[in-house]
């Protein structure tokens, strides 16, 4: 099993994507690249912890590449809107993959380059790509929000 973590704007919708993809064991949401251990979400939306809300992937490699999380994260949100997805503003909404090791960290500047010149965005993309560090899981009422309220996406 590996990891894979990625942050995307409001977790909610991208957890849910993520879930979609085949050989994805598990998705949780949660908090990392901040500088406060055991953040909570009412530490995090001040938007003085550093955090961002993001989705921390658990995938079997033998069933789905890295590749294809990559595909599912430029998918899942808008890369070239600093700090702001949608409605929801602030360092903790922005994108950012956060890799775990040295062949993530390779896959990920290139498929941001080939995402950049893809002529798909207008803006260039702003994605920050930064090693992972601890992963707070977010409380359980964030966990799975949206499948808990019968609905598959939030606002793109």
């Amino acid at each position: 099993m590996a990891k894979a973590t990625f942050g995307a704007g409001c977790f909610w919708g991208v957890e849910a994507n993520f879930r979609k993809v085949d050989g994805v064991l598990d998705a949780q949401v949660g908090y990392t690249g901040g500088t406060v251990d055991g953040a909570t979400y009412e530490q995090v939306c001040t938007g003085r912890t550093g955090h961002a809300e993001v989705v921390q992937v658990e995938f079997d490699p033998e069933q789905v590449g890295y590749e294809k999380l990559l595909e599912t994260f430029w998918s899942s949100h808008d890369p070239t809107t600093p700090d702001r997805q949608g409605p929801d503003r602030g360092t903790q909404y922005r994108s950012a993959i956060f890799f775990h090791n040295a062949e993530q960290e390779a896959a990920a500047r290139a498929s941001k380059a080939k995402a950049d010149g893809s002529g798909r965005f207008a803006n260039p993309i702003v994605t920050e790509i930064e090693p992972a560090s601890n992963f707070w899981r977010a409380e359980e009422y964030h966990q799975q929000y949206l499948a808990k309220r019968g609905v598959d996406q939030c606002h793109l």
